[in-house]
């Protein structure tokens, strides 16, 4: 389990199992899931922990920042971003023209209609803007709200993702690497 989540409530814990469920139907194909945050040896360094507070962008690249980061959303009950997200990025690689009108409205119906069990924070124009898109689904069809999402994210849940207590706790137990604890002449050895 990744740093930190042990100590959250049994709640967040279901919440996290659940997100996991849900991305696994949402995601068929994707490469992306949680199942290595359960690994007690995938643990991030000190040095990856405050790399993250550099950006967002190195946050998400990285696959412990990426399960901190989810489970901190899942226990704001706003894991509906991060699951748009990346059901965009996976829609964004279906190789089949085929395919894409299904997977749309699959991502349409689950995040964007009027009635999406996690609909997602957009204004009217995105989603009309949207809605037109399905027409003729294409790549690009949910650009527009995917970058909505995405700078939601980026300018309201990261910061105060970076100020929870959440990252406070994965800061604190955080090891450094042995590549900076080792002395000079035990680095050239690695």
């Amino acid at each position: 389990m990744c740093k930190g989540l042990a100590s959250l409530p049994n709640s967040f814990l279901e919440r996290a199992k659940e997100l996991r469920a849900m991305l696994g139907s949402i995601l068929q194909h994707s490469t992306w899931n949680l199942s290595w945050c359960k690994q007690g040896k995938n643990k991030a360094t000190l040095e990856e922990c405050l790399m993250w507070k550099e950006s967002f962008e190195k946050l998400l690249s990285s696959k412990y920042g990426l399960c901190a980061f989810t489970a901190f959303l899942v226990s704001e009950f706003s894991e509906e971003n991060i699951l748009f997200y990346f059901a965009c990025e996976d829609y964004r690689r279906t190789k089949s023209a085929i395919k894409l009108p299904a997977k749309a409205q699959t991502i349409y119906d689950e995040f964007i209609g009027s009635d999406a069990p996690r609909e997602i924070n957009i204004d009217h124009e995105t989603r009309d803007i949207t809605r037109a898109n399905m027409l003729e689904p294409s790549l690009s069809c949910f650009d527009s709200a995917q970058h909505k999402i995405y700078m939601l994210m980026a300018k309201d849940c990261y910061p105060r993702f970076l100020r929870s207590p959440t990252y406070r706790d994965l800061l604190r137990q955080a090891k450094p690497s042995t590549k900076a604890t080792a002395r000079p002449e035990q680095q050239r050895k690695v």
